[in-house]
């Protein structure tokens, strides 16, 4: 069932015309229901969708000045959505927010016009943060903490699995394993 909500809170605000558009994505309704509030507070006015489908009609008919998008839904991902996204409007300033970070997907989200990408758990003080940010940070402190065997893994898997387009068949013979095998260890990477 696909969820679509606009800001009613505000609705008879005479203000809302000037409150910037915010597009919040995700198919987990409770942290949706937790973070809609906070940047309302923020002076956003708000609009929920629980699917990557349900949100881009929703942009079709006005796209929104800003967006948070997670990565890893149901359906189409969160990929999927900021390239959307980005096509109606290249001035959308997208936050792409996932469980798992990987870098392949970083990447790939900066590539289609995501702004920013953030691990959870996340605030709305980070989001708000991140949707100001307009270049790198040349001053960020390196981590020179190595990789777990376990963490470049995943990272090398993410990153065939990138390279066959999501095809997990494709992905299971570039990396010589059994799809079974593959379709379990993508079982455990968190989301």
């Amino acid at each position: 069932m696909t969820t679509l909500k606009n800001d009613l809170s505000n609705t008879n605000d005479s203000n809302n015309d000037e409150k910037p558009s915010l597009l919040l994505v995700d198919d987990d309704e409770d942290f949706l229901n937790a973070l809609a509030p906070a940047m309302r507070k923020r002076g956003f006015m708000v609009t929920l969708a629980n699917s990557a489908e349900s949100a881009f009609e929703l942009a079709k008919v006005e796209p929104p000045e800003f967006a948070v998008v997670d990565l890893k839904m149901s359906g189409n991902s969160g990929l999927v959505l900021v390239r959307q996204l980005a096509s109606l409007d290249a001035g959308t300033r997208i936050v792409v927010l996932t469980g798992y970070a990987s870098v392949a997907t970083a990447v790939e989200a900066m590539k289609l016009g995501a702004t920013h990408y953030l691990a959870k758990p996340v605030d709305a003080d980070e989001i708000a943060t991140a949707f100001d940010r307009q270049s790198g940070d040349a001053e960020v402190e390196l981590s020179f903490n190595p990789l777990t065997i376990d963490r470049l893994e995943r990272e090398h898997i993410q990153r065939v699995l990138q390279d066959q387009h999501g095809n997990i068949s494709a992905t299971a013979r570039a990396l010589n394993m059994h799809r079974r095998t593959l379709q379990r260890k993508l079982g455990k990477c968190p989301k």
